[in-house]
């Protein structure tokens, strides 16, 4: 016998065996559907459907109140009084006057002004090392002096954006903080 001739009578006999075991554990649709039946017939109570109306509201969590050590100095009481309110008075519910246009318009001017600053920080950034390189390549020292001189202006304007870029950052971080707590959904800022 050939190598090809070998080969074949090797996939044919396997093709023949996967084909019968198939055969014998294969079920009908008939099988199943009986099957199917009779696991219906076990069930004998409805599921339970959970819908807004029959889930109860729990309130927030209330910030954890100041405790006093022994032996130390007695908590506040405002402290505590505060924490009282807190738990009490129910979320507020979203001003009508601040709809989901007003949210995203705040939130995307945010935005774009830190990723305005961002690409100016950048450019800044690129003239420094500009100027840094300039000022190396130069012999002269009238013309490093005059290049130093722009370089200290530079640096200074680049420190200035970036306590911009932070005080941006915060902007935002405040801008969703204030929307949570006027219970703003999330989808409203993006």
């Amino acid at each position: 016998m050939t190598k090809n001739q070998s080969t074949r009578v090797v996939l044919i006999s396997a093709a023949a065996i996967i084909a019968s075991v198939l055969l014998a554990n294969a079920q009908s649709l008939g099988d199943l559907a009986r099957q199917e039946a009779a696991r219906r017939k076990d069930v004998k109570a409805p599921v339970k459907v959970f819908t807004n109306d029959n889930i109860r509201v729990v309130p927030p969590a209330a910030p954890p109140v100041a405790q006093a050590e022994p032996g130390g100095p007695p908590a506040p009481p405002a402290a505590a009084a505060s924490a009282e309110a807190a738990a009490e008075k129910p979320p507020e519910a979203p001003d009508p006057t601040k709809d989901p246009e007003f949210w995203r318009k705040r939130m995307r001017d945010a935005l774009q002004a830190r990723d305005r600053n961002a690409f100016l920080l950048e450019a800044v950034q690129s003239r420094i090392n500009a100027l840094t390189t300039d000022f190396y390549a130069r012999d002269d020292p009238y013309q490093r002096a005059q290049i130093e001189v722009e370089r200290n202006k530079t640096l200074a304007e680049f420190e200035r954006m970036k306590k911009q870029q932070l005080e941006l950052e915060k902007a935002i971080e405040d801008i969703e903080e204030e929307a949570r707590r006027a219970n703003v959904p999330p989808g409203w800022l993006r």
